[in-house]
């Protein structure tokens, strides 16, 4: 492995990996996967005649002990085939290893490999869903919220807080969308392709999939484990770089605000959101903005090691499909949304600073062009060039929009529309005035998919709806592999029981 990925997945693992996060990723690991592979094989090589019903229970009671060991604390859990195999011969002698027919430990590591993953990834669809449902109900708090937005980082335009906000929304529903495709084509088993071509064994291949939750199996034997399995990490590894940078893109916009000696936005003080400087008493550092975007690195650090080990490599070799690297990529993901929804939890928003920088600059001077060329057909080019010569008039003489002397806009004016046009504004004070007004401007939008209120509760209505309907395809993937495992064991249970 790399020594920047191996340095990188250390301080995912150290920083991020809380005891409840460590147990939950122990509870279905290699070696719970290679043990339902061994109970489903049990149950169906036995239904199906490949193994000797005589032979079945001692088979699944020296699996079952096998596992119950491995649940006690420092019991021996070990996660490939072959250091697997000595336990459960251990347990119920040589005459277990009859389940191996057709097997491999290429079908069974790629079987495992794309379990934790389809878990990983249900995991992080949950936390994203939860960090977008708390943009959302942001976004329609403030959807008449009135602030600066910039480009190239520099005041640009007005627009609502919440519409803001539902922009960042719609990227992580991108980002929802993607898991989803991408679950799709985990959610598929490689069990019983052997090594690279199938086997002589008639197996079950369907069966199986069903009995260890998967939704369909890997269709070409060489794929499963030669292709396929090298392709799932590193599409997932495409997904959580695409949410980092969204991520990054949320929290570097706040830290400009820091620069500033008066921002309209802040972190509110303590509870590990934001720290005193050690030598400077009047300073408050974003900790939590500093940490979350050290995570996003971090999560786009760890997401090229796939990428990298995944290359100029012959179909088949393991590089890139080490489920430790894989899970703290996903799961350092989630660790950065969940600090993502503690920041927007923390945001201090002061609506009335917010209005003021806007009323300080000439972010509305767009306003007179569009209004000029909407109403009284003037050539936007000419009214841009109107407005353009008002701004410069102001930022020289230190006038402020809402200050600007109308007599002095209609000498401009007839300066900047002489030839094309009649050299009398059209415009009144009033009317004038009113075309700087922010607030005006957001309300008085007619685009679809402006911050208008009307379209507001529409887009807010819609990203509502595709949270719910992401909730509900969380809760029932994970219900469909629940209820797969749980009917295993049923069965599984009938061989150490077997009827008299």
């Amino acid at each position: 492995m790399p020594k920047f990925r191996t340095c990188a997945i250390a301080l995912a693992i150290a920083v991020h990996f809380s005891p409840a996060a460590a147990q939950q990723a122990s509870a279905r690991d290699e070696f719970f996967w290679l043990g339902e592979i061994n109970k489903a094989t049990a149950v169906i090589n036995t239904d199906e005649g490949l193994l000797d019903r005589a032979i079945a229970p001692r088979a699944a009671a020296g699996i079952a002990k096998v596992l119950k060991d491995g649940s006690q604390p420092g019991g021996k859990r070990p996660s490939t085939v072959i250091t697997f195999e000595p336990l459960l011969i251990e347990a119920a002698g040589p005459e277990v290893t009859l389940l191996h027919a057709g097997r491999s430990s290429q079908d069974m590591h790629a079987t495992y490999r794309a379990a934790i993953l389809r878990d990983d990834m249900l995991n992080l669809a949950d936390q994203l869903n939860k960090t977008a449902t708390t943009l959302v109900k942001m976004a329609e708090k403030h959807a008449g919220t009135v602030v600066p937005n910039y480009t190239n980082g520099v005041a640009a335009q007005p627009n609502s807080f919440g519409h803001y906000l539902l922009g960042h929304a719609a990227g992580l529903d991108r980002d929802a969308q993607r898991i989803r495709e991408a679950y799709a084509r985990i959610d598929r088993s490689p069990m019983g392709t052997t090594v690279l071509n199938g086997t002589s064994w008639p197996l079950n291949r369907a069966r199986m999939a069903s009995y260890l939750g998967f939704a369909a199996t890997v269709d070409n034997a060489y794929d499963a484990a030669q292709i396929s399995s090298n392709d799932e990490p590193v599409e997932a590894a495409a997904i959580v770089t695409s949410i980092a940078l969204h991520a990054g893109s949320f929290i570097e916009d706040l830290m400009v605000q820091y620069s500033q000696s008066r921002p309209w936005i802040l972190l509110q003080e303590g509870g590990g959101n934001t720290y005193v400087s050690s030598a400077m008493p009047q300073k408050r550092n974003p900790g939590l903005l500093n940490a979350t975007r050290r995570d996003a690195s971090t999560v786009i650090t760890l997401a090229m090691g796939p990428v990298m080990q995944a290359h100029n490599i012959t179909p088949g070799m393991g590089d890139a499909k080490e489920v430790k690297a894989n899970s703290a990529m996903v799961n350092t993901t989630i660790k950065m949304l969940r600090d993502w929804d503690r920041i927007l939890n923390a945001l201090v928003i002061s609506p009335e600073r917010a209005l003021e920088e806007l009323n300080s600059d000439w972010t509305a001077s767009q306003e007179l062009a569009d209004v000029l060329m909407r109403k009284y057909k003037l050539p936007f080019r000419v009214g841009h060039h109107f407005a353009s010569e008002i701004v410069d008039y102001a930022k020289a003489k230190d006038i402020k929009p809402l200050d600007f002397p109308y007599a002095e806009a209609q000498r401009i004016y007839a300066d900047a529309v002489k030839g094309v046009a009649d050299s009398k504004l059209p415009m009144s004070e009033a009317e004038f005035r009113a075309t700087l007004n922010p607030v005006s401007i957001i309300n008085n939008r007619a685009s679809a998919g402006g911050p208008q209120p009307a379209e507001m509760q529409r887009m807010l209505k819609a990203a509502q709806q595709r949270l719910a309907q992401q909730n509900d395809w969380v809760a029932q993937s994970r219900g469909r592999i629940s209820s797969a495992l749980a009917g295993l064991d049923r069965d599984f249970d009938k061989l150490l029981t077997p009827a008299k």
